[in-house]
């Protein structure tokens, strides 16, 4: 056992390392450029789109626009934006923060392309299940001797989703709630087994109706948690974003328990982190607006990308900054002025993850603080479970066709029951590696198919007036 797990964790450093982030990161800019950063410049108009489009748009689908941005949304806010952006912080320096913004700025564009191409090359199954993602593009645009390659990422994507989406996100949410309120394990994995039945048998239609109402009011929750205690220290907010940018650039010397790091450590931290809370480039987004009932897939692709934006630059951001502002330290760059008396900063205090979070929000809302954070993990690992099942459902449709969508969802449901109750270090390693290397196919066909996707990108934008190209 200890040999597997030591290979599985060099192959795991390999996929998540730099030739994997280079491959993310340069798809995006590549992206950028042949799209003229259309990302940039229709933003706003996404927006509107997406406000205007909350009902049904087309007979084409299954869930309004909004339901399935909420339903990616679902997936991709999770323990990354909490766990992660401390993981970042608390290993490459403040500077990682930048970094992340950068790889989601970068992203947006990747998301938007894959969400495109998910939307053209959709299928309607024989069970009137809309089914799209990585493995129909590539089937459908690049034809059938490049099948294996679809089938690769449906197989990586069915592990991933067992993993990762079922039985991590279950741990997450048992672990939390044991630990912060004392509760039965088993109390804790009746109860959350018996939402995700109620949810997950309804299929893609409940887990968005759901999600539709439970994601704004979970990002809600925590954004308003952050801005409280970023207010308190309002007057660190400027030097702190100041930092952040400086940091970025140069060394981070070692201080209190913080060893220190390069500014290659605080690039790859803050894309790593990035790319694993937006999953911009995975993949798996696109299965669930490839179910959308939006006019055109120009318009559903355009509301994808602001999934990235949600995730990274707002909520990641607010992450960032509570730990950043809850005590800023003296030894700030040359040229700015903490403007505070502090001692060790909280962020080089040796303490990593989530706990490096809730003593964030615990020293700032001493007595709450900390209790909300188990709250925003728990919703945040709930909603992420549900997300993801509609990703697992969609590539054992894939592999198997629609006969597969009911057992799988029962499957799930008992991965969701082992997760709540058992360590998953074995289980977490495997479905992270699947995860990473879902990204080698659907980054493979997003660039083969990169002229038929500027084609069309410039096509459509020519009959929609509201979008600039």
């Amino acid at each position: 056992m200890d040999i597997i797990v030591d290979v599985l964790n060099k192959v795991n450093v390999f996929v998540w390392g730099p030739v994997m982030l280079v491959l993310l990161v340069g798809t995006g800019l590549y992206l950028n450029i042949g799209l003229r950063f259309y990302s940039f410049r229709n933003w706003i108009r996404a927006y509107q789109c997406l406000w205007k489009g909350r009902d049904h748009q087309s007979e084409h689908g299954e869930i309004s626009p909004w339901n399935a941005l909420m339903t990616a949304i679902a997936a991709d806010i999770g323990t990354g934006n909490i766990v992660g952006v401390a993981t970042a912080i608390a290993i490459g320096g403040p500077g990682a923060l930048f970094w992340m913004w950068m790889t989601a700025l970068v992203g947006m564009m990747t998301k938007f392309s894959e969400v495109l191409l998910s939307m053209h090359f959709r299928e309607k199954t024989p069970g009137g299940n809309w089914v799209g993602g990585a493995m129909y593009f590539i089937k459908n645009g690049l034809g059938k001797r490049w099948t294996w390659l679809a089938v690769l990422f449906a197989i990586f994507g069915t592990c991933a989703c067992l993993g990762t989406g079922a039985m991590v996100q279950a741990n997450a949410v048992a672990d939390n709630l044991v630990n912060t309120f004392g509760l039965n394990k088993w109390l804790v994995m009746i109860v959350l087994v018996g939402l995700c039945t109620l949810v997950l048998l309804g299929g893609v239609k409940r887990v968005g109706a759901v999600a539709g109402k439970l994601v704004p009011f979970m990002a809600g929750f925590y954004i308003v948690m952050c801005l409280i205690v970023i207010v308190m220290h309002i007057d660190r907010v400027p030097d702190v974003f100041l930092w952040v940018v400086k940091d970025a650039f140069t060394p981070t010397a070692a201080q209190g328990g913080f060893a220190g790091a390069s500014i290659i450590v605080a690039i790859r931290m803050g894309m790593a982190r990035g790319i694993f809370s937006n999953e911009a480039g995975l993949g798996t987004a696109p299965m669930a607006h490839a179910t959308s009932t939006a006019e055109s897939p120009l318009v559903q692709a355009s509301i994808g990308m602001l999934d990235v934006f949600i995730d990274t630059i707002i909520i990641c951001s607010m992450t960032g900054f509570v730990i950043l502002v809850s005590v800023v330290p003296q030894n700030l760059p040359e040229g700015i002025s903490a403007g505070v008396a502090a001692g060790d900063a909280l962020w080089s205090s040796g303490l990593n993850g989530g706990i490096l979070t809730s003593t964030a929000f615990g020293t700032a809302l001493p007595g709450v603080g900390g209790y909300g954070v188990s709250i925003a993990l728990a919703l945040f690992a709930f909603t992420t479970a549900l997300g993801w099942c509609v990703y697992g459902e969609r590539c054992v449709i894939f592999l198997f066709g629609d006969r597969a969508q009911v057992p799988f969802r029962v499957l799930y449901c008992v991965a969701v029951a082992i997760g709540s109750l058992v360590s998953l270090n074995l289980v977490w390693l495997i479905a992270d590696t699947c995860n990473a290397l879902m990204a080698v196919p659907n980054l493979t066909g997003i660039l083969l198919l990169s002229p038929i996707l500027f084609r069309i990108v410039k096509e459509e934008v020519a009959r929609d007036p509201r979008f600039v190209y």
